[in-house]
């Protein structure tokens, strides 16, 4: 054999070798799918009836506000199963981007047009409901762009916490963990090759496997917390941009055309689910007053459905104030055998292991939250929550 034959041969085998992991990867990845239906199949069952639960996502884009190829079409079929999907359009110079996207009930789905901007301090912000007026005032610094548009009851709230400087203001949330960031942020060898072993068959969890837990968001979110009442919740970022097609025309008609992260795929793996009063009506002011009062959480749905999460403090729910001169009791209900967590201040006071339910009697003011652990799922699932939630704020 010739040495040019040879040194290809060797190439080869070292490629086929370089490759064993991702397709034992992928080996695993089907056991975790397969550990998920079981689990699912098993998942407890809650008949109080005092919420409904709605789940969505929040922080869309489509091609109308730039940075996307999906188009509303893609959006709403993308879109089912969700209750209700907030989109966060950029600015536009000479067109209201909020008014014109989706907005109102479309094929039974809620829809709310907001805007994605930078102020003159460089925060980005999503604000919702959106209106022409953001891109106004983005020349604004950011704590008096806040009060112009929280007068006119719109919600404010940080996006990319990292980026962020203006801690001091009064914003309304924070998007403690971004999908889009959060795949960014991964080691993009080590999943460019998982995809294509494992993507075409389990897309959602390839991609699951990778995450990791927003340590410093959720510390920015838990030193604010500490001090005022404030929503988290997770933001999609969602652009449906990712793929390739082979020849096609500029009306959007392509030959083979193949999307990565078509709007379905990414609305199956992380949601936040709003909780409201079994007689309230899900309507664009009822949403909103939810996530302005914290009534919400987000979970990693494609592990498991978290309908059935409850966290209350008698009739307090996550988001509400309890004294605690009244010795109050927290009780987390979840429907799946877990690992809760409970954080006062962003600090662990409480773990529970293996169990459905939990109840704890804070001694001590401050704001307590939840995480929901599946560590019988294995990595990353031990570091990752299945489900975070907003806090129930103990006060004196």
């Amino acid at each position: 054999m010739k040495r040019f034959e040879k040194t290809i041969l060797i190439l080869i085998l070292v490629g086929l070798l370089t490759q064993i992991p991702f397709a034992y990867h992928r080996f695993q990845i089907g056991r975790l799918a397969a550990r998920i239906s079981a689990m699912n199949a098993g998942a407890r069952t809650f008949g109080d009836g005092r919420y409904t639960d709605y789940p969505g996502v929040i922080h869309v884009h489509t091609a109308l506000g730039g940075h996307s190829t999906g188009t509303m079409d893609e959006l709403i079929n993308g879109s089912k199963g969700l209750a209700y999907v907030v989109i966060t359009e950029h600015t536009a110079t000479y067109y209201d981007s909020a008014a014109m996207t989706l907005n109102g009930m479309h094929n039974g789905i809620l829809f709310i047009g907001g805007n994605e901007l930078n102020t003159q301090s460089s925060d980005r912000l999503l604000m919702v409901p959106g209106t022409a007026e953001a891109y106004e005032k983005r020349s604004t610094i950011t704590p008096l762009f806040l009060p112009i548009f929280q007068k006119q009851g719109r919600l404010v709230f940080v996006a990319y916490p990292d980026k962020f400087t203006n801690w001091d203001t009064t914003f309304d949330g924070v998007e403690v963990f971004n999908l889009s960031e959060s795949t960014k942020a991964m080691n993009w060898i080590r999943l460019s090759f998982d995809v294509l072993w494992s993507y075409h068959k389990y897309p959602e969890l390839t991609v699951a496997t990778h995450l990791s837990r927003p340590d410093f968001n959720l510390q920015k979110y838990d030193e604010v917390a500490s001090r005022r009442r404030v929503t988290l919740f997770a933001g999609s970022d969602a652009h449906s941009n990712i793929g390739f097609h082979l020849l096609g025309d500029d009306a959007g008609n392509k030959i083979l055309r193949l999307k990565f992260d078509d709007y379905a795929t990414i609305f199956r793996i992380a949601r936040t689910h709003v909780l409201l009063d079994k007689n309230t009506e899900l309507t664009q002011d009822s949403l909103l007053n939810a996530f302005r009062q914290g009534h919400d959480y987000f979970s990693l749905d494609i592990l498991s459905d978290p309908k059935g999460f409850l966290f209350v403090s008698g009739d307090k729910l996550m988001g509400d104030e309890v004294k605690l001169t009244e010795n109050p009791k927290l009780k987390i209900r979840v429907p799946q055998r877990s690992r809760i967590v409970l954080l006062r201040n962003g600090t662990k006071v409480s773990e529970t292991t293996d169990t459905t339910e939990v109840f704890f009697m804070p001694k001590e003011s401050g704001a307590y939250r939840v995480e929901v652990f599946l560590d019988f799922l294995g990595k990353p699932f031990e570091q990752m929550p299945w489900i975070t939630s907003n806090p129930i704020y103990v006060v004196q």
